[in-house]
């Protein structure tokens, strides 16, 4: 039917066009079309909507795993970042795919053979690395795995709480878990011990790494 339509709504262009051609010999009038000045001069607010919107481009586009290997975020969208890690927009994003988590988790008919295996990783899914992040930029700074270290021997990791909430629901509807991290096995106690102090108990596995480099590890498992 659409198709129809169409011919129809250009049958009755094209006469309309042809009729006028009679009617009037002179060319049609030059089409309207918008042209955009090649520079404008933008006010400070608009400036700073400018970079509000490609800050914003550049956070979705890293979430899409669309962007090129980088290892700073961009200077100008410092601040950016920041307000979105420290306001209620990280918290929202957060709660909303944890909650997708748990939806799905809920239509799961598990098999009762204690093979039903919900995998987390732990850093930025379990625990939150906020703290350490704030203390070098947001990722301004280059990451530096030394410092890293240092950070997670503190063990001072909150849970992030929607997802504690997810582990929790998780075990009460019958799954295993286990947790899957790029943290060296020289920091396994360290890292148990920051687990339970923010609350995360009774997990069947803790597979960390062991030689290789994290991201080689991760495709591996």
């Amino acid at each position: 039917m659409n198709y129809v339509l169409f011919f129809i709504s250009f049958l009755i262009f094209f006469s309309t066009v042809i009729a006028h051609e009679k009617l009037d010999s002179q060319p049609l009038p030059r089409p309207l079309i918008l042209e955009y000045p090649e520079k404008v001069e933008l006010g400070s607010k608009q400036v700073n909507e400018e970079l509000q919107l490609k800050c914003s481009s550049w956070r979705i586009a890293g979430e899409a795993n669309n962007l090129s290997p980088w290892k700073t975020i961009p200077s100008e969208c410092a601040d950016y970042v920041k307000n979105y890690m420290v306001g209620r927009a990280y918290i929202v994003d957060l709660e909303m795919v944890a909650k997708e988590a748990e939806d799905y988790a809920k239509r799961v008919e598990l098999g009762g053979d204690g093979k039903d295996v919900w995998v987390f990783d732990v850093d930025e899914t379990l625990l939150s690395n906020l703290p350490y992040y704030a203390d070098h930029g947001y990722g301004l700074e280059i990451f530096d795995h030394s410092q890293f270290d240092k950070w997670v021997e503190k063990a001072m990791a909150p849970a992030i709480a929607s997802s504690l909430k997810l582990y929790e629901e998780l075990l009460g509807l019958g799954f295993k878990v286990f947790l899957l991290t790029g943290r060296r096995e020289s920091h396994r106690e360290i890292t148990i011990e920051n687990l339970r102090n923010a609350g995360f108990r009774d997990w069947d596995k803790l597979i960390l790494r062991y030689g290789s480099k994290a991201v080689v590890f991760y495709d591996w498992r």
